[in-house]
């Protein structure tokens, strides 16, 4: 039985900003199952009371960004979730990639290991890669042309933690993969 959790008000004025920063940091030393949000209550000048639901607000924000890409694939592989960042970075649109495999993006050389790990991980439930991990590979874009990027990886788990699939959050780093290896070059140069 979920525990019932009351707002918790917060003090008005130049103290509010301190006030709601100290409850955010209580909050994220807690646990709480994904679904079961944090109400605040937000006291202020403008507003003289309303309920905002952080975890609602933060999760529909990060999700829509268009900064990073933010991709789900089910058990199969199937992608199932497709942000704004990924239909900037892969160029495919959201319709376009949601309902396929997550091999329009990966590079057919690479295809193997990605799916012998990828089905390792739903057998097993287990990552290799640790929370934290930032993982760096080639990826391909709708166009066939080919960018760097780093992510990590995230296993996606129902309520009574059976395995669904996984989520990724990546980031394109082609420009600065491309300014290292200039200077490489080019310190290589210097030395002979």
């Amino acid at each position: 039985m979920p525990i019932e959790k009351s707002p918790v008000e917060t003090t008005s004025g130049s103290d509010e900003g301190a006030h709601l920063d100290s409850l955010l940091d209580e909050a994220l030393n807690e646990t709480f199952p994904a679904s079961d949000p944090i109400a605040i209550q937000v006291e202020s000048e403008t507003s003289t009371s309303s309920i905002v639901d952080w975890s609602d607000v933060l999760a529909r924000a990060i999700l829509s960004t268009r900064s990073d890409a933010i991709i789900a694939a089910d058990r199969e592989g199937v992608i199932r979730f497709w942000n704004f960042g990924a239909e900037r970075i892969f160029g495919f649109l959201s319709a376009e990639a949601i309902g396929h495999s997550l091999d329009i993006i990966i590079p057919e050389r690479l295809r193997q290991r990605h799916w012998d790990g990828y089905n390792q991980t739903m057998k097993t439930g287990q990552s290799r890669y640790g929370e934290g991990d930032i993982l760096a590979v080639p990826a391909l874009r709708n166009d066939g042309r080919q960018v760097s990027i780093e992510f990590t990886v995230v296993l996606l788990r129902e309520r009574g933690n059976q395995l669904i699939g996984i989520a990724a959050i990546l980031r394109d780093v082609t420009k600065r993969f491309e300014e290292i290896r200039t200077l490489r070059r080019q310190l290589a140069g210097d030395r002979d």
